[in-house]
């Protein structure tokens, strides 16, 4: 069974419209300069809890949670991860899913056996800077492709993202980014936000006139763009 590497007991945040738990997994194909929890990616950090122990946490959370978020690392790259999604599940909650979509095989288990009730996947950057964005030398393209159409086609609720670093975007980027997710149901720019965590110095935020304007060239492709945590 999974082994569990992070727990936030409360969100109002992670999970769009529910109260929440995060649960971190570890482990991740890609290390992007700009990570928050790059102790998972690097396997550094040692696990909190065992499966059975935070189903004895999410069985005594019943009533006061309604959603489970499963983030990481990235979890699709583990095979147990239907297993664990489906002990949630028979608790009770909601499942929400953050993934990078690098392992569309294992997204369309999930939205087949109707596992996830929303997935929240991150679009890193236009395609010619993804390497550069995911802080590998080259990247292949063709799985990320292969869930965004997945997700463009389900039924399911979702939303793509994008955290918005300033040495790392440009506002060209997201006239390509919206192209590519043309009529995405949802779709988010972040700012980046340095913290302790964050691998690599010299990484900045954008301001917010950036971050409108970068917006501005996604509305023509996915009407439903907006920033998130950024006043308009």
């Amino acid at each position: 069974m999974l082994k569990i590497y992070g727990l936030q007991k409360m969100t109002l945040l992670d999970y769009p419209g529910h109260v929440a738990c995060t649960v971190f997994l570890n482990a991740c194909n890609f290390r992007c300069p700009y990570c928050h929890n790059f102790e998972l990616v690097t396997g550094d950090a040692p696990p909190v809890m065992e499966t059975a122990d935070l189903f004895a946490f999410l069985t005594k959370r019943r009533g006061l949670l309604d959603g489970v978020a499963i983030t990481g690392g990235e979890p699709c790259l583990h095979p147990e991860l239907p297993e664990l999604i489906r002990g949630i599940r028979a608790l009770g909650f909601k499942v929400k899913l953050d993934t990078n979509g690098c392992y569309p095989a294992m997204l369309r288990s999930l939205l087949e056996e109707k596992l996830v009730d929303y997935v929240a996947m991150d679009i890193k950057n236009s395609p010619a800077r993804y390497a550069e964005t995911v802080g590998l030398k080259e990247a292949d393209l063709a799985p990320v492709r292969e869930s965004v159409g997945l997700l463009l086609h389900s039924s399911i609720d979702y939303e793509f993202r994008t955290t918005v670093v300033d040495e790392l975007h440009a506002e060209a980027d997201f006239a390509e980014i919206g192209q590519w997710i043309s009529g995405a149901k949802r779709y988010y720019l972040q700012a980046f936000t340095d913290r302790d965590t964050v691998p690599f110095g010299g990484l900045h935020a954008p301001s917010a006139d950036k971050m409108r304007r970068c917006l501005a060239q996604v509305k023509p492709f996915v009407a439903a763009a907006e920033l998130r945590g950024v006043d308009n």
